[in-house]
């Protein structure tokens, strides 16, 4: 099956307090987004990324692109007033069977971890990259007070990339925008579609730069990693 990507970069970055945005903020010595890309441009499955960015920052992200040599991104486009938007108008710069969805504030992803996830969409139809909950999670009735306590080893916090058929994903999209739907991910429209969503494991070290913290945490992680060989 060939594949594209879709990497979402059109965030605003809010929590992250930062005059930048995320993308374009200094993970050892590299753009996050450069980070980002090079874990979809050394993946063999991978043939085409369109990268979404905010509006006015088309000329910043083909700079960082230019200047790291990638091949593969074919086009980048401006995103939408909410992700899912900018999901949606990235899947139709795409003509691939399959299709991955990664966010560009996850830098720590490898490319051994996407090939993982397009596998098991070849297998199974859908899947997304997760890690199971370390925490023990409690239900809330909105008043501050615990109504249940969920098993834990059902619960997983899932991670990008996601992997779909791109055909199906669409339908999917475009489903849940006559029914006015939000989804918080990809994997959570096409469940609304009935279809099943293959878990792929993942690495609690592909976390997401969100707030000033994660930084720090991100250099430390990509040192030892670095450090152990790179993975890939």
């Amino acid at each position: 099956m060939d594949w594209g990507a879709v990497i979402v970069a059109a965030g605003r970055g809010t929590r992250m307090g930062s005059a930048d945005n995320k993308p374009y903020l200094l993970l050892a010595g590299r753009t996050v987004l450069a980070h980002t890309l090079d874990a979809f441009e050394r993946c063999p499955s991978v043939s085409s990324i369109v990268l979404v960015v905010s509006s006015g920052e088309e000329k910043r992200a083909d700079e960082v692109i230019s200047a790291e040599g990638f091949v593969k991104v074919k086009r980048i486009i401006q995103g939408g007033a909410e992700r899912q938007d900018s999901v949606y108008a990235g899947l139709a710069e795409l003509d691939t069977e399959g299709v991955l969805v990664h966010d560009a504030a996850r830098p720590l992803v490898t490319s051994k971890q996407v090939e993982a996830c397009c596998r098991a969409a070849e297998e199974h139809g859908s899947s997304a990259l997760a890690v199971p909950v370390k925490d023990t999670i409690k239900v809330s009735d909105g008043s501050g007070f615990i109504v249940a306590t969920p098993e834990r080893s059902t619960l997983w916090s899932v991670q990008t990339p996601q992997a779909f058929l791109r055909q199906e994903l669409i339908q999917a999209h475009r489903q849940a925008r006559e029914e006015n739907a939000m989804a918080t991910d990809d994997a959570m429209l096409i469940e609304r579609l009935g279809r099943k969503v293959a878990i792929v494991k993942g690495d609690y070290a592909n976390i997401k730069i969100t707030t000033p913290e994660d930084l720090p945490i991100a250099e430390l992680l990509l040192s030892r990693r670095q450090q152990e060989g790179d993975p890939e």
